[in-house]
């Protein structure tokens, strides 16, 4: 249940999603010196790429407990499906993961935890499919988070109708249900967030697949006045470049926890 290897304390989980009833894997990374009572946590949701599970993080990234430990929050790794895009899918009643994340694993965790249960002490983040999942996320559900990031995220799905990563079975075929592709990229909600205060920090690499889509996110929200970090660096869509990616990604969130936390006192 738990591994203090690299202090702080890994949990894990499983958490009945009403929606898609079933139980479902979860890891949450918390302090070592974690207390129940007292000052409540700020909780960083990371979220996991095509293919992966509730344990890529941390085997991607096993700094993640010292990052705990060091900025004392939760980090929590819930599993998003192998395919599922962190989608409620319009042609598959199974997948509900927009639900799963933003309602039942939030409520899960700020029940269970001693959590700041406000937008203010939540962030999320994800790599490739999570980041797409964590920027869409964060902009529909304004209320839940109060900051997000992406990593080598698919910001826009609309560029890969031919793909390998079951897009159609999400979406439906682009050929009769493109409306849907259309509603489920990230580059397409930038509009929503005019005057909403969403610290946001978008990286990538300079060789990966991805690329063109962070920078078309980039281009949109300079368009619109929108505050961002963005960043490209050097690296390719692997493991290589998230775990490096990540530290930036936990530092800007910490900041963010710090100063909202300041305000609060």
């Amino acid at each position: 249940m738990s591994n203090s290897a690299l202090a702080a304390h890994v949990d894990t989980l499983e958490i009945f999603s009403a929606a898609m009833r079933k139980n479902i894997k979860c890891l949450v990374v918390a302090p070592e010196n974690y207390s129940a009572s007292g000052q409540p946590y700020p909780v960083l949701y990371l979220l996991h790429g095509y293919s992966g599970d509730c344990a890529g993080w941390l085997n991607d990234a096993p700094q993640l407990r010292q990052h705990a430990d060091n900025y004392q929050m939760l980090i929590v790794c819930p599993d998003g499906g192998f395919d599922s895009w962190y989608l409620d899918s319009p042609v598959d009643s199974t997948v509900r993961y927009d639900t799963y994340i933003s309602k039942e694993v939030v409520d899960f965790i700020d029940q269970y935890y001693n959590t700041r249960r406000e937008r203010a002490g939540r962030a999320i983040a994800g790599l490739s499919m999570g980041g797409h999942g964590a920027i869409i996320l964060a902009i529909k559900h304004l209320d839940i988070f109060g900051a997000a990031g992406s990593m080598a995220g698919g910001l826009d799905l609309r560029p890969f109708k031919r793909n390998d990563w079951d897009l159609k079975k999400i979406l439906g075929s682009p050929l009769f249900h493109w409306q849907n592709w259309e509603e489920a990229s990230a580059v397409n909600y930038v509009s929503r967030l005019k005057d909403q205060d969403l610290p946001l920090i978008i990286d990538c690499g300079l060789g990966d697949f991805f690329l063109d889509t962070n920078r078309e996110m980039h281009r949109r929200l300079l368009e619109a006045n929108i505050p961002h970090v963005y960043t490209e660096r050097p690296g390719d869509h692997n493991s290589d470049y998230w775990s490096n990616a990540i530290d930036f990604q936990v530092l800007f969130f910490h900041k963010f926890f710090e100063i909202l936390n300041e305000v609060r006192r």
